[in-house]
């Protein structure tokens, strides 16, 4: 390692622990913060987030990584990390250091904002925070620049390379391919579901998401689980990955899949190579890619019938007055029903996609000038009568369900529905490479499973983009087939 490279590495890891400060921030900010602390808080994340600015577009650092890009002596992954820093110092000068300080300040209000308006179902609290959110992110894609769509812009900071234009090729195989089968599903005799909306204790529940994520190889050595308004995970360092989970003691849905999904998220952050904390080869490849981790935990693993012989007799032991006579193939179908809803983490995975599809469709709106925030109850109502023929009851079952959009997140979204069809491409290839992966996970064995996630795609980190860790992995690039293959073969079964 040169003595520059050595320079580069150690700077990029102080602005790594500067965001790792701001990360607990967050984490505190979901979970713990009291009430009245909002105003400070949204001062400390304002003066931390100039701070790193500051730090990364100094011109000591620009110096240092320019001559690094013309370095010709580094290593194939040293060269990696600097064009990809490179690439994001050029992205990040185009800010001003004020810009970075009022978007912190809106972003941390509209939290406690969207917070009051949903415990309290009035649109009208978020409203104008909500409103400076999206100037905030029109602003943002016109610093940026883009080619095609302003849309175009937010897009590639969660998933690089993705466009309006082909996300809007994906949403088409869903309306093409996925709805049919879904509304021939809904014709079928329907599971019934009527056992998973029992009487579940709250600490009973919590215990049996524990076990469930200790089989999975999450390390509670390097991480932690908590309750939040709306389950998320958040990396500190691959050294703490924490997730929060959420409870309904008359639905043991809510928090056993909920912790399944976010501790998929966990895995990959535990799983960066922790050398190189900081540079883009300990950081994520995108939010797909991401995504794809925790869906493929919660849906291909956590959702199967091989899963649960592994570990129904948790819920029987716990729960014997549901399930002691209850067989598991009752369960697991019972598991996934697929039925029309108005709230997206409660959907099946099937329909979940129609719920990001429409999430897409606003978020593009709101964009395009063609919806005013004030007019989002109205229009998200209507989208759900059309898409999934339900009426919505309350804006805090609506439009004020997600967090996404007080994060200043448009853009975000779109990733769910990647992840999932990338998760089902992943976990068809690590069954031909695992010798009969199946019968391991019924058994209990999810550690090789783990591990081949951890060589084809954890340890690569930002190494490369999600499209090539997709080509690397399955020989090809993200294929929606692969999705629909997986639906039908499960649900074919489920309601035969």
């Amino acid at each position: 390692m040169t003595d520059q490279y050595k320079e580069f590495s150690e700077h990029l890891r102080k602005i790594g622990v500067l965001g790792s400060i701001g990360a607990l921030l967050g984490w505190d900010n979901e979970v713990y913060k009291p009430e009245k602390a909002a105003g400070i808080r949204a001062e400390q994340n304002a003066l931390l987030s100039g701070m790193m600015h500051e730090e990364f577009t100094s011109p000591d650092f620009e110096k240092i990584v320019e001559g690094l890009s013309a370095d010709k002596s580094l290593s194939k992954e040293q060269a990696i990390n600097v064009k990809k820093v490179h690439e994001d110092l050029l992205k990040q000068k185009k800010f001003s250091k004020e810009f970075i300080q009022k978007q912190s300040m809106i972003i941390s209000e509209a939290f406690g904002k969207w917070h009051a308006a949903k415990t309290q179902n009035n649109f009208s609290l978020f409203e104008e925070s909500l409103e400076k959110v999206v100037a905030l992110c029109k602003e943002s894609a016109e610093i940026l620049g883009y080619e095609e769509h302003p849309y175009d812009a937010l897009l590639d900071m969660y998933e690089p390379g993705m466009t309006t234009k082909k996300l809007k090729v994906i949403f088409a195989n869903v309306k093409e391919q996925l709805v049919p089968y879904y509304n021939s599903l809904l014709a079928k005799k329907q599971v019934d579901n009527s056992i998973l909306h029992h009487k579940f204790e709250k600490q009973k529940q919590w215990d049996i998401s524990i076990e469930l994520l200790k089989q999975m190889g999450y390390d509670f050595a390097a991480g932690r689980q908590d309750y939040a308004p709306h389950p998320f995970s958040v990396s500190m360092h691959p050294t703490d990955a924490r997730i929060t989970t959420r409870v309904d003691e008359n639905n043991l849905c809510e928090l056993i899949w909920s912790s399944l999904h976010e501790g998929g998220h966990a895995l990959y952050e535990q799983g960066l190579d922790v050398r190189y904390f900081g540079q883009p080869q300990c950081s994520a490849a995108s939010l797909g890619i991401h995504e794809s981790q925790s869906r493929l935990w919660e849906n291909n693993v956590g959702r199967s019938l091989v899963y649960w012989k592994a570990n129904y007799h948790l819920l029987q032991k716990t729960f014997p007055e549901t399930f002691a006579k209850v067989d598991v193939m009752d369960f697991y179908k019972a598991i996934n029903k697929v039925q029309p809803g108005f709230i997206r983490t409660n959907a099946d995975e099937i329909s979940y996609h129609l719920h990001v599809l429409i999430r897409f469709e606003i978020e593009v709106a709101l964009m395009e000038d063609k919806i005013k925030v004030k007019d989002l109850p109205d229009f998200w109502n209507a989208k759900y009568k059309e898409y999934l023929g339900v009426d919505v009851p309350t804006n805090t079952l609506g439009v004020l369900q997600d967090v996404h959009w007080s994060h200043g997140s448009l853009g975000y979204f779109p990733t769910y529905s990647i992840g999932s069809f990338y998760a089902a491409q992943l976990f068809a290839h690590a069954e031909k490479n695992i010798p009969q992966l199946k019968a391991k996970i019924e058994n209990g064995e999810t550690g090789e499973l783990l591990s081949w996630l951890r060589t084809n795609i954890h340890i690569k980190g930002k190494l490369y983009t999600s499209e090539e860790i997709c080509e690397q992995t399955t020989g090809e690039g993200l294929n929606f087939d692969y999705f629909m293959k997986y639906v039908k073969a499960k649900y074919d079964v489920i309601y035969a």
